[in-house]
């Protein structure tokens, strides 16, 4: 008997992944695998509405997100674009006199220095036609719009995000933990992968509310992020390892060691 337990590294008098019956092992691969789908769709979506906009903007991975949670306070929408894809779009002097209102706050009683302007030189394109992609600039509050200074995400907008998530990634990972649990890794190997990606949690999702006020938390956010999908993917990985393609104990060894 002590022969037979030397090529474990646990004793396996109880429930592992090796010994679970058919029906537990189809349940529990459904859903690592339907988890990963999951995980997978979710960096995709943010890839979408987060890092791609801003990838067509010239910026990398870390400055995007540090834009999305800090923002890009050097100076408001409307002003970029007149120095930007718009500059040879408008005179100098209309430019400098935009800009002008701008800076000294956007105020509606100082819209009607500037507001020929936007009906002679933007209203060309920038009208409130249907089906256009591009914002109207025709009125005072559509101007105003462009207007602001990007502050990044607001603190009403973390605290939702924040709790959410908090609440339903630390109960994915309670589940997918509980079956990577009864693997037969080691539990020095073990311990720290049911531990880590806890630590991610708090690491990402702590860094999305100081990035607000300091951008260079941005690559803790990056970190934190690829550190809990690691995990993700260890636990599921070895789980389904376990589960389908490792050695199982024979009948007559299960027989002996209960």
């Amino acid at each position: 008997m002590n022969h037979d337990l030397k090529q474990y590294p646990q004793p396996i008098t109880g429930m592992t992944l090796r010994r679970l019956p058919v029906a537990m092992r189809a349940l529990f691969s459904c859903f690592l695998i339907t988890i990963g789908m999951g995980f997978l769709a979710a960096i995709y979506y943010l890839f979408l509405q987060d890092v791609d906009p801003h990838q067509r903007m010239g910026m990398s991975l870390v400055p995007s997100v540090a834009a999305k949670y800090y923002g890009e306070r050097s100076g408001t929408r409307l002003e970029s674009a007149l120095r930007g894809s718009m500059s040879s779009r408008i005179s100098a002097a209309d430019k400098a006199k935009v800009v002008g209102w701008l800076r000294d706050g956007a105020t509606q009683d100082g819209f009607a220095g500037v507001q020929p302007i936007f009906e002679n030189t933007c209203a060309v394109c920038h009208s409130a036609k249907p089906g256009l992609p591009i914002p109207p600039l025709t009125t005072f509050e559509q101007v105003k719009a462009l207007a602001q200074v990007d502050m990044g995400t607001s603190l009403l907008v973390l605290a939702r995000v924040s709790h959410v998530h908090l609440f339903g990634i630390s109960i994915i990972f309670l589940l997918t933990g509980t079956i990577f649990a009864m693997s037969e890794i080691s539990w020095k190997w073990r311990l720290p992968i049911l531990v880590i990606p806890y630590l991610a949690i708090w690491a990402d999702i702590g860094s999305w509310w100081m990035t607000k006020y300091e951008p260079v938390f941005a690559y803790v956010v990056v970190g934190g992020g690829a550190l809990l999908g690691s995990a993700l993917g260890v636990q599921i990985f070895f789980s389904l390892w376990e589960m389908w393609f490792a050695d199982r104990p024979s009948k007559h060894t299960r027989q002996r060691m209960l």
